[in-house]
């Protein structure tokens, strides 16, 4: 079963006004997931350094995760930096690794007051010490709050996420301690970084870019998609609204009927 797409062409107004208290009249997604894009392409249009964008999408981020938490939302995972970002210049993936260390210690009193847990999947061995440091602090401060989850993929790429769940899945056969007529789905979903989590219920992907990027490839598999044009720093309140309208006009029946 194919996933629906929509598409939100950027406008200077919202042809409808979208508001919290509607929105809330129905049942919203548990888990949202979003490739947050374009702050390069933000900058560029300022005439600004692509850094600018990444500051102020990291702005974006604060906002949308209070947001999120005041409608209920239970999980938020933030595509931060994939495994192919490494390939950027080195000046921008070295300021890239500072932002999650400035977001976590700027904002991790606010975390904390707001009951929001954080949590990290990817391969943080990678990440520079102090990104690990910033990371491992905000995870273990904010671990017994009860709110919303907010998951960042850090150093994440879906295909490495599944290649070593194979892996081990592989040794624990080699081993013994599984046999081959025991692998099924949710075997294989308990040795993804997700396995803890929900499924995705909603994707948004903003800068008009219609493609996963390699993200969580086995988790959205029925999750249902939403692509705008709107770049991520001009990402507002009121665009999540929409793409949470949308998703509540779906019927969503997994390939039943």
């Amino acid at each position: 079963m194919f996933n629906k797409i929509w598409k939100h062409k950027e406008q200077s107004n919202f042809s409808i006004e979208y508001t919290k208290e509607n929105i809330l009249q129905q049942p919203v997604p548990e888990h949202v997931a979003i490739i947050m894009d374009g702050n390069g392409r933000w900058a560029k249009k300022r005439a600004l350094p692509r850094a600018a964008g990444h500051y102020e999408g990291m702005q974006v981020v604060r906002k949308i995760t209070r947001f999120a938490n005041e409608l209920g939302i239970k999980v938020l995972t933030l595509y931060a930096f994939s495994t192919e970002n490494w390939k950027r210049p080195k000046s921008e993936v070295d300021y890239l690794m500072k932002l999650p260390e400035q977001f976590l210690t700027t904002f991790l009193p606010e975390l904390i007051e707001e009951n929001v847990t954080v949590r990290v999947i990817g391969d943080c061995n990678q990440l520079p010490e102090h990104t690990q440091t910033a990371v491992k602090k905000a995870v273990e401060d904010t671990k017994h709050n009860t709110g919303l989850i907010l998951n960042f993929a850090l150093n994440y790429g879906s295909r490495a996420e599944i290649t070593h769940a194979v892996k081990e899945i592989a040794k624990q056969v080699q081993q013994g301690y599984l046999s081959a007529e025991q692998i099924d789905e949710e075997v294989v979903a308990s040795y993804l970084m997700t396995r803890n989590l929900k499924d995705p219920d909603l994707l948004i992907r903003t800068s008009g870019e219609i493609r996963l990027s390699n993200f969580m490839l086995w988790q959205l598999a029925y999750t249902e998609f939403w692509f705008t044009d709107v770049l991520w720093p001009d990402f507002t309140e009121q665009h999540l609204l929409e793409a949470i309208a949308e998703f509540q006009k779906r019927g969503r029946r997994f390939g039943g009927i």
